[in-house]
């Protein structure tokens, strides 16, 4: 008698997981089952519908040969019957049965099965404020609210907008309804800074100024209390500082794990509510898979349980189901957490931990800020990216990565090549001494991520004292009560000269070829703080002044590249 394998969910990791399956053992029977009445498409292309830079959303749903993977295609391509509209009411793992409900007609049904996957998903979290269920409010996680979301804005009815969180999900639906549709848009997060737990604060400061010079009004700390509104349809947010008019609201404060189901049928999880899973992607029932936004795996950094619920996550655990639902032994081991967001004239992107969590996971650790060219400095086509490194000071371990530029694929390219290795405990030789193809339009001779290594070895060994650029910015407002202070701009007199008259006896410029000559003009008596575009000048200039017997200076960071990328009014 050939297996029969139910999945319950049919969005990502079941799809994969099912079809896996089939290549394997063609002669098993397979039903998919999902409540929505569309499946298999990429949820995360959902802010590019609503944008228009994916016009149909047939597109989201479709193989990249244009064929809808709607229930008759995997009927007659795959071989896996589909029930769509069709809710899993419980789990009998005793008799190894699944109750369902036809959601059209309420009709109930028993499947039974061999092995069952269970391929829940992640639902959007509900603050608990009034107001929820007004019209226009709703989160962007399905093709359903996104249709919604598009309708709305494309037949003018919507003038502002609030999106309600500030991580991946609400940035990238600001900049799809600002972008295209040229509405007024806010975003309100609870915590201090956008994208928290991803990006160290100055990168976050970069994300921030791309999204506000683009008209985007960014609202930290700040704590939704309830939605008001006019004949059945919201009309405000109201903060705990403010009222913001609203016609359409996006809830985007995060995803918990949809595992109700399994909850009640006894399947172990953890304090989330996240499905506990072996490396096989078995949960506590050997005869259950799961995997997905339903589940915690290692974090291969901190070695302790991690939630990654990401798309791409689900398509290689779907893989790794599949085979072993055949019998197979195929292993997930974790993940380091890689992500990428694209915003308005950036893109930002990051593995593993910032130094924030490195700190907060009980690392003693240091930041490394870089700004380099990402192609060779004299190639016509080229720009100055962010890079910074998160390094264990004891081990040299990189722990993380993250970064902005304006060239998305060039930051992804360097991102990459480091997310691959975190998992076997980089130090920053292997970052250093890394080999990155070049060729002048591609990357430099000593690519920016080498430079990092490199940076970070500096610091380590004692050779270079940094601030990061917020340093800079703070201790540059309290110039005129600080008296403790003294600022020297490293660059030619063509840079650092406009700067000097316009704030004489504070800016002083001294560029790098003029310190040996100009040595009596720099005091030993308190901190001399350098500064130059990037940072290179700078730390050169350090150098020699501490060949010259003066070491009470500091090098800034990424230099006035990076005061300009967070906006800092210097």
């Amino acid at each position: 008698m050939s297996k029969h394998v139910v999945v319950i969910g049919a969005v990502a990791l079941g799809p994969k997981a099912a079809c896996r399956f089939k290549r394997l053992e063609p002669d098993a029977k397979v039903t998919m089952i999902d409540q929505s009445p569309r499946i298999s498409y990429g949820g995360c292309g959902i802010p590019y519908f609503v944008s228009g830079e994916v016009n149909n959303i047939d597109a989201l749903q479709a193989t990249p040969y244009n064929v809808v993977r709607d229930p008759e295609f995997f009927r007659i391509n795959k071989d896996v019957d589909v029930l769509t509209e069709t809710r899993a009411v419980s789990i009998d793992r005793a008799a190894r049965t699944v109750l369902v409900e036809h959601l059209r007609t309420g009709e109930q049904q028993t499947l039974s099965y061999d092995k069952l996957v269970l391929a829940l998903g992640s639902r959007a979290n509900r603050p608990p404020v009034e107001g929820l269920d007004l019209a226009g409010v709703t989160a962007a996680t399905n093709l359903e609210e996104a249709e919604f979301i598009r309708n709305s804005v494309a037949a003018g009815t919507v003038s502002n907008a609030v999106i309600v969180g500030g991580g991946f999900i609400g940035l990238e639906m600001a900049v799809a309804l600002a972008d295209m549709w040229g509405i007024g848009v806010t975003v309100v997060e609870l915590t201090d800074r956008l994208m928290p737990g991803f990006l160290s604060s100055t990168l976050t400061r970069m994300v921030r100024h791309d999204l506000e010079k683009n008209g985007v009004t960014v609202l930290t700390g700040e704590k939704v209390v309830r939605l008001e509104g006019e004949d059945g349809a919201v009309a405000r947010v109201v903060t705990d500082k403010r009222t913001i008019d609203a016609e359409l609201v996006i809830m985007a404060a995060g995803v918990s794990p949809n595992t109700a189901i399994a909850k009640a049928a006894g399947l172990d999880t953890d304090p989330r509510g996240a499905l506990i899973v072996n490396d096989r992607m078995q949960t506590s029932d050997p005869d259950i898979y799961s995997g997905g936004d339903c589940v915690t795996i290692p974090n291969l950094i901190t070695g302790k349980p991690g939630f990654f619920p990401l798309g791409s996550m689900a398509n290689r655990q779907g893989r790794v189901v599949g085979t072993n639902l055949a019998g197979g032994n195929a292993t997930f081991p974790g993940a380091v957490g890689s992500w990428v967001v694209k915003l308005f004239e950036i893109s930002a992107c990051g593995a593993g931990l910032t130094i924030e969590t490195a700190l907060r996971e009980g690392f003693d650790a240091i930041n490394v800020h870089v700004e380099q060219f990402d192609r060779a400095h004299f190639y016509p086509e080229k720009t100055i990216m962010s890079l910074e490194l998160v390094v264990e000071k004891s081990t040299r371990r990189v722990l993380g990565i993250q970064g902005v530029s304006t060239l998305g694929d060039a930051l992804t390219a360097r991102i990459n090549a480091v997310a691959t290795l975190l998992a076997d405990k980089p130090t920053i030789e292997d970052i250093s001494n890394a080999e990155i193809v070049y060729s002048p339009p591609f990357a430099s001779a000593m690519d920016i991520l080498n430079v990092a290594g490199n940076v970070a070895e500096n610091i380590l060994e004692g050779r270079c004292a940094v601030i990061d650029p917020e340093e800079f910015e703070r201790l540059w407002n309290e110039r005129a009560s600080n008296d403790t202070v003294c600022f020297i701009d490293t660059r030619l007199i063509g840079n650092s000269q406009p700067l000097a008259e316009k704030y004489p006896g504070q800016w002083n410029a001294i560029p790098e070829e003029e310190i040996h000559d100009r040595i009596a003009e720099i005091p030993t008596d308190r901190t001399v703080v350098l500064v130059c575009n990037t940072g290179l000048r700078a730390y050169e200039s350090q150098l020699m002044l501490t060949k010259l017997g003066v070491t009470n200076t500091v090098n800034v960071q990424g230099g006035m590249v990076a005061m300009h990328k967070i906006g800092a009014d210097i």
